[in-house]
């Protein structure tokens, strides 16, 4: 059960790095005000719409963080076909600890050659 816990916290850190990769935040607290807002999905003409209502006086950062963060997914999604798994989760980290990389982005190590 500490090993499912720790998965979940290191997860949420990387969400909320994504949120906001300038500064450090707890992912206990910061979580729940990225995480915690009622949403309601509708489908109409062929279109689906998710409609989220966030009563937190911080909405609008709020907002403006989860459209940040659809945005890059939906990059990453589109570009996704041309990279194997490792170099989009590379992509991934990069976004989230740019801080600490200075803009550079991760690359994967070189695949050494096969013995002969």
């Amino acid at each position: 059960m500490a090993r499912i816990t720790a998965l979940t916290y290191n997860w949420c850190s990387l969400f909320v790095r994504l949120a906001d990769p300038s500064q450090h935040t707890e992912a206990i607290t910061s979580r729940p005000l990225l995480l915690s807002a009622p949403a309601r999905l509708t489908r109409h003409g062929g279109q689906t719409r998710l409609t989220v209502s966030h009563p937190h006086a911080e909405a609008a950062w709020v907002e403006a963080t989860c459209r940040e963060i659809a945005a890059f997914f939906n990059t990453l999604r589109r570009t996704a076909e041309q990279f194997d798994p490792l170099h989009c989760w590379y992509r991934l980290l990069s976004r989230a600890l740019v801080k600490y990389l200075d803009g550079r982005q991760l690359q994967p190590p070189a695949v050494l050659p096969a013995p002969a």
